[in-house]
């Protein structure tokens, strides 16, 4: 139901294709134009950002003009680009729908606003990969409504001023520590995007089981809420290969043993976590007794590219607490060993592991 698209382009190809993935493929694009929420009332979750936002937008809509310029952050697939359609559709307006890497020159953008019409809204997903020509031109845009269009080149180069029409720019990023401080100060409102509760997340299995036609048991909307990893693009996705094995293999009801099943069979657990995220703990605690050890040599030791391990399974294994990063390098946490079934070594039994930093 609330999603969002891209993930650092080094993940891109390396997360191509996980379940739990929350960077959005062609199937899930195209069945969350369906499943979107079109207004803030239908928008779950995000109780802090929805109110705050629906505060701007009904105040911009009693002064009649535009909203102010809205900045949007948090991992993929919680909501940003849902909440910008919901912002034009709020403050009854057309979206134009872009990314930063789409952006290249200072010309494209300047294209782009040139064509925008009043009111309109210009959504920029991963603003944080423009250029830094573009970059520069859009602070002006921003804040006076003007662009200048250099027209020529060399010391015969002229600036030719263009008025812009009054619109409202929603940018969006996975990550707010790489905007550079002018471009974040010129947005009015800046909204932090959290992970999803797991009673949250049953809220958008039930809407999205019923736009779908799909029959589910609270408890089965339960289990694929825990295994979901508190993103409901994730969620969405799990719902619908649930239901496939339901049809398949049941009566098309989904209940909590039939969820259960069918996720098992997608190797996803009880956690989330999948074959790549068991592998490097596996890895972890079979082979370097927990840790530490280097990224580079848990990379080899479950054959993957170093940056697949970093991006794709760490961020995840990190937040729930199973895997630390350390100065020395990755060890394993208590939670890892009781998650895998396995018996911690004594003390001292890791001694040798300084032997796998690096």
């Amino acid at each position: 139901m609330n999603w969002d698209e891209t993930a650092p382009a080094t993940a891109d190809d390396a997360g191509a294709g996980r379940l739990v993935g929350a960077d959005a493929d062609g199937e899930d694009q195209a069945v969350e134009a369906a499943l979107r929420p079109k207004d803030l009332g239908e928008f779950v979750g995000q109780e802090r950002v929805r109110v705050q936002l629906d505060l701007v937008l009904k105040a911009a809509r009693q002064r009649g003009g535009t909203a102010d310029h809205v900045l949007l952050s948090g991992a993929p697939g919680l909501g940003k680009t849902t909440l910008s359609m919901i912002i034009a559709a709020e403050m009854g307006a057309p979206i134009r729908i872009t990314s930063g890497p789409a952006i290249q020159h200072a010309g494209d953008l300047a294209a782009i606003l040139s064509s925008l019409t009043e009111g309109e809204v210009l959504f920029l997903d991963e603003i944080h990969r423009m250029s830094r020509p573009a970059e520069e031109m859009l602070y002006m845009a921003m804040e006076d409504f003007r662009v200048d269009v250099i027209v020529g080149k060399g010391p015969g180069a002229t600036a030719i001023p263009l008025e812009l029409p009054p619109f409202t720019l929603v940018g969006a990023t996975t990550r707010a520590g790489l905007l550079p401080p002018p471009l974040r100060d010129r947005f009015g409102f800046t909204g932090h995007m959290e992970f999803y509760a797991p009673a949250e997340l049953e809220r958008v299995i039930h809407r999205s089981a019923g736009l779908l036609d799909v029959v589910i048991e609270a408890e089965g909307a339960g289990e694929i809420a825990g295994r979901s990893r508190g993103t409901p693009r994730i969620a969405n996705r799990l719902l619908r290969r649930v239901r496939d094995y339901a049809q398949v293999k049941a009566d098309g009801l989904i209940t909590r043993e039939i969820a259960a099943r069918a996720l098992d069979v997608y190797d996803v657990d009880g956690r989330g976590l999948d074959r790549l995220d068991r592998a490097v703990l596996t890895a972890l605690l079979k082979l370097f007794g927990g840790g530490p050890v280097g990224l580079s040599t848990l990379a080899v030791a479950v054959g993957e590219e170093r940056e697949t391990v970093e991006e794709v399974a760490e961020p995840f294994l990190v937040r729930e607490g199973l895997l630390a990063r350390t100065p020395r390098g990755r060890i394993a946490t208590p939670a890892a060993w009781t998650h895998l079934g396995l018996t911690p070594p004594q003390q001292g039994g890791a001694a040798q592991q300084g032997l796998f930093e690096g």
